[in-house]
């Protein structure tokens, strides 16, 4: 079980999760961007009391521990969620997937979108894990990196498979064996986050993309390069157009990769690192290509035919939010119903339709179908096989690793 690093946070780790939460995809309400609804950066609350991992000091882990389940008798389970990740009415007000579940079960959800940011939330929930206790939540939704370490720790539950038929069917080959983990024990994905290359036809008039080397060395996009502000992300799309795998990568790979953008920056191909506010300069043409979240580009392309994305034949890196039950949660059976009703096709692809990010349930393009054509035929939501086989994900780090790459990172980004 991980230990606790008791010691403040550098100020490199500080600022990654200032970036986090002004610029990065904890900066605006997963799809209010495009929505035009409230967002924004949140106050960096707590984070003086984050250990250089990004773990907090506490008490003595008391990992894996269960609750009476209640589940039997209280017909209920509370759910929290990011802003804006659950699909709507037309009011903009109801869950209509909720509302199913509940009529179909008699389980009432108490759903509240309170996670803005990861570190954030895991500040609201961290005294109660650390001691033991009820967080008052069955279910929360945090980034794979996140739930990792919620994992070491020993702070969420283990799920049972008998509760969990369709998310052992139907979930996507390519999500099946995160190296955090293996064979989804603690956690079942509720929507995936994929990096590629977006640009704007007009601004390129004419140059070609192909590959992340393209935005890093053409001297004709000098200055009108745009890579992302999340470590994560960028370092791996870099990897990966190096020949190295985001997903077993080296300290010396990753330095390597460091000093490549380095050169960018020092030669000034690289105009900012950015969080979501890509989007606008991208759109304008102030950026003509850049690293890009897909579902950021789904939304823009439906507005602007000139916004176009590749997936680089290296590969994209495709992180995922999870669904977790943490220690003692005391509706454990409820929550597991839910999390497998969201792996039954009908309800996922409801889910799909209105957030436009990666699906990660297979079998579900049919039902989306009826719904949003377009929608279930955009590999950035249903991954094709091409895709799928391109996507990777950036391994797990240690906690030394973490503070080290986020250092490293920083002092290049200027953060």
């Amino acid at each position: 079980m991980e230990q606790y690093q008791p010691d403040r946070p550098s100020p490199a780790l500080r600022a990654a999760a200032r970036r986090s939460l002004s610029g990065g995809r904890a900066a605006l309400a997963r799809r209010s961007l495009l929505r035009a609804s409230a967002g924004g950066a949140l106050a960096l609350g707590g984070l003086g009391t984050l250990g250089a991992c990004g773990i907090p000091p506490a008490g003595r882990s008391r990992g894996g521990e269960r609750a009476e389940d209640r589940s039997a008798k209280e017909k209920t389970v509370a759910f929290s969620n990011w802003t804006e990740y659950m699909d709507v009415d037309d009011s903009g007000k109801r869950h209509p997937t909720l509302e199913a579940f509940t009529r179909r079960t008699g389980i009432e959800v108490e759903y509240t979108e309170d996670i803005n940011d990861n570190n954030e939330f895991f500040g609201k929930i961290k005294p109660q894990l650390a001691a033991g206790q009820d967080t008052g939540r069955d279910i929360i939704v945090l980034t794979d990196w996140l739930a990792a370490r919620l994992i070491r720790l020993g702070w969420v539950q283990k799920l049972d498979p008998a509760n969990l038929p369709h998310a052992y069917t139907n979930l996507s080959a390519q999500f099946r064996n995160p190296d955090w983990d293996p064979g989804h024990a603690y956690s079942y994905p509720w929507q995936a986050v994929s990096t590629v290359v977006a640009y704007n036809r007009k601004a390129l008039d004419g140059i070609e993309v192909t590959s992340v080397s393209d935005l890093l060395d053409n001297p004709r996009l000098k200055g009108r390069v745009g890579f992302l502000a999340e470590m994560r992300d960028t370092v791996g799309m870099v990897l990966q157009d190096m020949g190295k795998e985001a997903a077993a990568f080296t300290g010396d790979d990753y330095d390597a990769a460091l000093a490549r953008i380095q050169k960018a920056v020092d030669r000034g191909q690289i105009r900012r690192f950015t969080g979501n506010d890509y989007t606008a300069d991208l759109n304008s043409g102030d950026l003509a290509a850049c690293l890009a979240w897909a579902g950021d580009v789904v939304q823009l392309q439906a507005d602007n035919p000139d916004v176009g994305h590749i997936v680089p034949d290296s590969g994209c890196i495709t992180s995922t939010d999870v669904l977790l039950i943490p220690n003692k949660a005391r509706h454990k059976t409820n929550a597991e119903r839910l999390i497998d009703y969201y792996y039954e096709p009908e309800p996922a692809a409801e889910l799909a339709a209105y957030i436009n990010y990666v699906c990660p349930v297979d079998g579900v393009k049919a039902e989306l179908e009826k719904i949003d054509a377009d929608a279930a035929n955009n590999p950035l939501i249903i991954p094709d096989r091409d895709l799928a086989a391109k996507s990777f994900a950036f391994r797990s780090l240690t906690s030394e690793e973490e503070t080290a790459y986020e250092e490293k990172f920083a002092k290049l980004t200027g953060a």
